[in-house]
């Protein structure tokens, strides 16, 4: 990535909407390049989507909570992580998991309509079979929401 694919993202980020044609003049290239640029940018996965950001708070769902996951090692029998992240991936409020290292074996991220319902979730993860236990920590604040846009500020010295 070249500093003209950092100002587009960039532009990008901040005003989704913006349009190829208006970004070309903010930018002060030309159409062609820009869109010859973000398919690039489509192409080698750096730009995964163009849909809305969602607020699972503002659809309902302030809790978050995060499960730490231990499955069954047998996996011929059960599946593994492949079989758990299907079944996780059938739950709406399971918004993100992830194999890890360490205690555990996945993790999770989910959301709630309030700590009660927290349980409903859990019990929803904890049908899988290949499932062994969970442990749950509930998230009180967001510090640092999700984000990837710092790294595409990066200096020219990145990958």
């Amino acid at each position: 990535m070249d500093d003209l694919d950092r100002r587009l993202i960039d532009l990008f980020a901040q005003d989704p909407r913006i349009g190829v044609l208006e970004a070309s003049r903010r930018l002060t290239v030309a159409r062609g390049t820009v869109q010859a640029r973000l398919d690039k940018l489509v192409e080698r996965g750096v730009i995964t989507g163009w849909g809305p950001e969602l607020s699972p708070e503002a659809l309902g769902y302030p809790v978050t909570a995060f499960l730490t996951l231990e499955i069954r090692q047998d996996t011929a029998e059960h599946g593994g992580h492949e079989t758990v992240g299907r079944h996780l991936a059938s739950i709406p409020e399971v918004l993100e998991a992830h194999t890890i290292t360490g205690a555990g074996d996945m993790w999770a991220r989910v959301v709630a309509r309030s700590n009660t319902d927290l349980q409903r979730v859990i019990d929803l993860v904890l049908k899988e079979p290949a499932i062994v236990r969970s442990s749950t920590v509930i998230a009180l604040a967001t510090q640092v929401p999700y984000r990837v846009l710092p790294l595409a500020r990066l200096s020219e010295a990145g990958p």
